[in-house]
């Protein structure tokens, strides 16, 4: 008698029919002997049933009513786990029910995302689905190590055709699900609540191509949607719409880790709030940032949309960052010297985007001197934030901070209250308005070596009066058109410092301000031209 005949014997008596069931074997995990009382370790009666329909060439492991406690549980190719709604799969709280399982693949995070409740390598068609809940426990594990002896709640390496679908994912003891080098992979519906200890993402995509993340709600203590390159190969082809994210650290972001960078990237039709339910371990009460981009690896960002996005109570709302920190994929990889192997961010787009209740930090599109960021555009685009910022903050340095971990705070309180934008070139500001709810002393703009730029119809709420509205340093052939500032006793423009040239002040309408611009005592006259606008 083959094998395939014995093994089809012995789960003969498993579930058949049920909703998520593709072709092939449907198997109760009750019938290869889980118990679902929450206390049994039922791992060897679950992996049975997983191997067993891994066999017979695929089919759904189903998980009806109860609380299956487990440890590490190795995925197959061709096998659905599906939970029943009321169905909770229990992560184990003992270290040694999760075996060190580090990537074939060469990863920085191999260094420290090595267990987990699921995991997968090399396979094909795999599926998480069901309205059942994935819970690791994870208050078992607070600690702040990276040392590797920390589950993961899902960890999905080099797989293709993934579908995680309906689960609820909660309290992982690391990251809640690391997806790393695959193709084609869809999360929809998928719901998050990760806060029971420190570094605990939502979502962790990772050196993948064709990714779509749909109508998920996610809520997490670190960063809640995070895109990463820590292998040789780029973030590439990913979708994400119509989620609900926060975080008390990132929203959505692509870095830190960004050794190849992110290509081809929409984000469109999401809600980003700040944290309401949950009291923060790391990061900020409210959360850190909206939305971050960031390379700082050598990687390249490049063709990046990002539209119809509401953002709601976080410090910063956008945060774009090209850096140097130099990490390469593997831990033992020696730090580039200089800077000949900073990366490039470029070709970025954000559209119809509203944030309210920012805090005083300030938003920041920053580049390093001689590696500029690129072709970035801000459209119908609104920040409002809490106002209150002092005078004396528009005068103050900003550092370079090249190698520093790239986070929306790095730099503190800037000199502008809605955007500070330094080694940009290519900059398109449209129909942006910079508000804030009470007065703030502070610039709303400043521009510091931009080049090739343009600001058309900007506008502004809520200035104190006591500094220029906009303030360029170093700026290279930028126009400002369209704007109608109302300021009465202030100035619209202060153009600082001897390197400006090429400054262009056409179409705007300054009845409303004292004076359209002032020129620092060392600016040059002939680099401003101011032409066409309408003054009392």
């Amino acid at each position: 008698m083959n094998k395939k005949w014995i093994i089809g014997l012995a789960l003969a008596a498993a579930l058949a029919g049920t909703s998520a069931a593709a072709s092939g074997s449907v198997v109760n995990v009750r019938e290869t002997g889980a118990i679902p009382d929450g206390k049994t370790l039922s791992t060897a009666a679950i992996q049975k049933a997983i191997d067993g329909c891994a066999e017979l060439g695929g089919g759904t492991v189903y998980f009806p009513s109860g609380r299956y406690l487990s440890g590490t549980l190795v995925l197959r190719s061709h096998v659905t786990i599906e939970l029943e709604e009321s169905a909770i799969l229990l992560g184990s709280t003992l270290l040694e029910d999760y075996p060190a399982l580090p990537a074939k693949i060469p990863s920085r995070t191999n260094r420290y995302a090595i267990r987990s409740l699921l995991y997968a390598e090399d396979c094909d068609g795999i599926a998480i689905v069901g309205r059942g809940t994935l819970d690791g426990n994870g208050s078992a594990f607070f600690d702040k190590s990276h040392d590797g002896n920390r589950p993961l709640l899902l960890r999905v390496i080099n797989c293709r055709d993934v579908l995680v679908e309906n689960i609820r994912m909660q309290n992982s003891g690391f990251w809640n699900q690391h997806y790393l080098a695959c193709r084609r992979v869809r999360l929809q519906g998928v719901r998050v609540w990760n806060h029971a200890t420190y570094n605990v993402d939502g979502v962790d995509v990772d050196g993948c191509r064709d990714v779509v993340i749909a109508d998920c709600i996610l809520d997490s203590d670190d960063d809640a949607l995070c895109l990463k390159s820590t292998i040789d190969q780029p973030c590439e082809n990913i979708q994400v719409t119509n989620c609900v994210i926060s975080s008390h650290c990132n929203a959505i972001k692509m870095g830190t880790d960004s050794s190849s960078g992110f290509r081809n990237v929409t984000i469109t039709n999401c809600s980003i709030v700040a944290p309401r339910e949950s009291k923060v371990i790391y990061g900020l009460q409210r959360g850190i940032s909206g939305i971050s981009l960031e390379i700082v690896d050598g990687g390249l960002m490049d063709r990046v949309v990002i539209s119809n996005v509401t953002i709601d109570g976080v410090e910063v709302p956008i945060f774009v960052r090209l850096g140097n920190r130099g990490y390469g994929f593997l831990e033992t990889t020696e730090k580039p010297k200089g800077d000949f192997l900073v990366g490039a961010l470029r070709n970025v787009s954000f559209s119809n985007i509203i944030a309210t209740r920012a805090g005083k930090t300030g938003c920041s599109i920053v580049g390093l001197p001689g590696h500029l960021i690129e072709n970035v555009s801000l459209s119908q685009v609104t920040i409002r934030s809490e106002g209150g910022g002092e005078a004396a903050w528009s005068s103050a340095a900003v550092p370079e901070l090249p190698e520093k971990y790239p986070e929306a705070t790095m730099f503190g309180n800037l000199p502008a209250s809605g955007l500070y934008c330094r080694h940009v070139r290519g900059l398109t500001l449209r129909d942006v308005r910079l508000e804030t709810d009470s007065a703030d002393g502070r610039h709303a703009l400043v521009l510091d070596d931009v080049r090739d730029s343009g600001v058309d119809g900007l506008s502004f709420a809520k200035a104190s009066g006591e500094t220029p509205l906009v303030k360029i340093s170093s700026g290279d052939h930028v126009m400002i058109r369209g704007c109608g500032p109302d300021l009465p006793g202030g100035v619209f423009l202060r153009v600082d410092g001897p390197g400006s040239r090429g400054l262009i002040l056409t179409g705007n309408d300054f009845t409303r301000v004292a004076k359209a611009y002032e020129l620092s005592s060392g600016a040059d006259p002939s680099g401003l031209k101011a032409m066409g606008n309408i003054e009392k």
